[in-house]
């Protein structure tokens, strides 16, 4: 409870700019529609053979995992695969983020995601929640979405990773209430390896954000890589 409220007081930063500034820039278009599979994503990955000797990590989220406003090779999936590179892992990494998606538009498109993966993946990071918290959707409808998503990489015995969000403050303790304790109780019920939220250790520093002050730029990408590749290599060696 003291880790968490340490995060929601840095999360307090962004406030209200955060809410409204990311339902006004354009990555939350995507979200309005209900995308049946992310644009150029799973051509990449069936088209891909993955070698015996590598880990194949599927990338599963919104903006965050999409990279969003970074070049190709700036992203949270293509850095993760250095990283994991660098700590000894041999991996490939691939991006099925979907900038504007919610857990309702993720949980629709897992299926075919998978469906057209070269092989079944070693991991799958789930990454969503972030846009259902910022148009004020119903956490039980966030929480029965994870929760149907992790229940399909679970009958598929796919190992997986929850990584958590937090819930603005202009959204109110009774939403904050509902909504932050989604993904440390479904990680828990599914045995999936939790990375708190998503954002720690970048959230409020300028330096490490775009100039919409909300999606981490490339150094930032980088500090969150630099945070959360133990536990993935960790749920790799498991």
């Amino acid at each position: 409870m003291k880790k968490e409220n340490s995060l929601a007081t840095r999360f307090a930063q962004y406030g209200l700019l955060f809410a409204l500034v990311h339902l006004a820039a354009g990555c939350s278009d995507g979200g309005t529609k209900e995308q049946a599979a992310p644009s150029g994503v799973t051509d990449a990955v069936a088209s891909t053979a993955v070698a015996r000797d590598t880990k194949l990590v599927v990338a599963f989220g919104d903006s965050l995992f999409a990279g969003y406003g970074l070049s190709q090779e700036q992203g949270f999936a293509p850095a993760l695969e250095r990283a994991l590179g660098a700590a000894g892992t041999k991996a490939q990494v691939f991006n099925a983020g979907v900038s504007g998606d919610t857990t309702a538009a993720g949980r629709q498109r897992l299926s075919f995601v998978l469906d057209g993966l070269a092989r079944k993946p070693d991991l799958v990071i789930v990454g969503l929640g972030g846009n259902d918290m910022l148009r004020g959707l119903p956490p039980e409808a966030t929480r029965e979405n994870l929760d149907a998503i992790l229940t399909e990489l679970g009958k598929r015995g796919i190992k997986t990773m929850l990584t958590g969000m937090l819930a603005s403050p202009n959204m109110g303790a009774d939403y904050a209430a509902a909504f932050n304790p989604i993904y440390p109780e479904l990680a828990k019920k599914h045995g999936a390896t939790l990375y708190p939220f998503f954002l720690d250790g970048v959230v409020g520093r300028r330096e490490l954000l775009l100039p919409d002050g909300i999606h981490p730029n490339d150094r930032g990408v980088g500090v969150v890589v630099e945070h959360i590749v133990p536990k993935i290599s960790g749920a790799l060696a498991g």
